[in-house]
């Protein structure tokens, strides 16, 4: 992780952290080795040439470069996380309806290889 992210996320307030640090044990779980940069002034995981931006906001998290494919599936189960056009925007009590599974999929078809 660079110092940026690090940074980023050492200052995230206390209330959202549980929240970021959920989705970010997900992503480290699934690509332990993702390198952790800040880009968009938001950490963002890259595998390869693919990213997914997590930032945090007074909500709590939202998801930026995701799969549309998997987005759809979890967005099915949650239409309360579209936030506009390409943001998954969890608030921290809505959060405890979305499974670990269903964040891990989206994690996995939004950070893995192209057509898997």
């Amino acid at each position: 992780m660079n110092a940026e992210a690090q940074t980023y996320i050492d200052a995230i307030a206390p209330e959202h952290r549980p929240l970021f640090d959920r989705v970010h044990r997900l992503i480290l779980a699934a690509y332990p080795e993702a390198d952790v940069v800040l880009a968009y002034g938001m950490p963002t995981y890259r595998v390869g040439a693919r990213g997914l931006h997590v930032g945090v906001w007074r909500h709590g998290v939202s998801l930026y470069g995701w799969d549309q494919d998997a987005g759809a599936d979890l967005l099915a189960r949650h239409p309360e996380l579209l936030s506009g056009r390409g943001t998954i925007r969890l608030r921290s009590q809505e959060a405890l309806d979305v499974t670990d599974e269903e964040l891990g999929a989206l994690v996995r078809a939004s950070l893995g290889p192209e057509g898997s």
